[in-house]
């Protein structure tokens, strides 16, 4: 009975890839936009994910992010240093600047001093040159989106001179970082550097970078060193979780992926309801002649269910398959830089495509249970 239930279904071409293009386009829409959505929002962590030596951030108490932060006293650095349980202690610094190319472009830049010593605070891997370099006068190290940005046409950025609130600039690396929310180029100098590149009010640090000591958790030590300094400390994971919810309740992205999600579903139920309608409707007259031979309602119902499950694995499957595709196509792009799926965006589009699956089946079993055996001889 399988077998003549999936024949019934593939003999009518039209209608079988109509019911494909269904699922198909409904899966792409929902999987694609989830996709692109947990990817942004994760963006709003990136800051502290390009710091991968970090335990624990300190900042001021009002600071929520670590693009939305109020500066410091540098003597906080000595308070951190004195608490019990942390093993070394550097400054940061994260501000935004403007800068102009030798073509005379403005650019709006963010600035981001590491430790002049250690050089803690830069991301882990280079694509070009060596953290080494900003030894020397004068040097900043560009991030690869930002080298994309601000020069076109491939060109290495290293050697380039840039004029940075009428202080000098050498490009003399180029650092794999994960881009911001906003994609906003980033310059990484020496703390010490950078404290020339922004002038600005008495209190320039914007946060200590601390690294915890053996049989010590980081949030025990966020917690000592918050009762101790009276400062804001978090954890590694606390603080990224802070920018990604930064996000979600200051703008309008989960709204505008969530109706854009509910489409992709309406449509769906839409073409594939309408469609399997009309399929039933049109072999109506054999369901007819199958309750006249005596097949029982319970294995039309099971008929109909193959069909459906048929048509929706396959097209849920192509679905998935677009948006691996659409990703992979676009990995080049610095906007998509980074972009993968991760394993629940599948999950919660099978999830939709068997509700699609399970509500327009059951409407159109209606029709198929109310059919009369007389049917085939009318």
């Amino acid at each position: 009975m399988l077998w003549i239930a999936i024949r019934m279904l593939t003999g009518d071409k039209q209608k079988f890839y109509g019911l494909l293009f269904g699922i198909a386009f409904s899966t792409l829409l929902i999987t694609q936009q989830l996709t692109i959505f947990v990817n942004l929002v994760e963006r709003g962590a990136s800051g502290v994910y390009n710091v991968t030596e970090a335990d624990v951030w300190v900042m001021d108490e009002v600071s929520r992010t670590t693009e939305v932060n109020f500066a410091m006293p540098s003597t906080a650095l000595d308070k951190v240093r004195g608490v019990t349980g942390v093993d070394w202690a550097v400054p940061h610094l994260r501000a935004v600047a403007s800068v102009r190319t030798k073509d005379g472009d403005l650019e709006g830049v963010e600035i981001i001093g590491v430790d002049d010593a250690t050089l803690i605070g830069l991301p882990p891997s280079m694509i070009e040159g060596s953290k080494s370099v900003l030894f020397q006068p004068d040097s900043v190290i560009i991030d690869d989106v930002g080298t994309t940005r601000m020069f076109e046409g491939g060109i290495s950025p290293v050697g380039e001179r840039l004029e940075l609130n009428d202080q000098r600039a050498v490009i003399r690396g180029v650092a794999d970082t994960i881009p911001s929310f906003t994609s906003q180029v980033a310059l990484y100098t020496k703390y010490s550097q950078a404290l020339r590149y922004v002038p600005g009010s008495r209190n320039r640090l914007s946060f200590v970078l601390v690294g915890t000591s053996d049989g010590v958790s980081s949030e025990e030590l966020a917690a000592r060193i918050s009762e101790k300094t009276g400062l804001k400390a978090l954890p590694r994971e606390k603080l990224a979780q802070n920018g990604i919810d930064f996000i979600m309740e200051n703008t309008g992205i989960p709204l505008n992926f969530g109706i854009t999600v509910i489409l992709g579903f309406i449509v769906g139920v839409a073409i594939v309801g309408l469609t399997f309608s009309l399929f039933i409707r049109d072999n109506i007259k054999q369901f007819g002649a199958l309750k006249a031979i005596g097949v029982t309602n319970r294995k039309i119902a099971g008929m109909v269910a193959a069909q459906a499950f048929m048509v929706g694995m396959i097209g849920y499957g192509l679905g998935v398959l677009g948006t691996v595709a659409f990703i992979y196509s676009f990995s080049g792009d610095p906007t998509f830089k980074g972009f993968y799926i991760p394993w629940q965006v599948p999950l919660i589009s099978l999830v939709a495509m068997v509700l699609i699956i399970v509500l327009t089946g059951w409407i159109a079993l209606r029709g198929v249970m109310k059919t009369e055996p007389a049917a085939v001889f009318r």
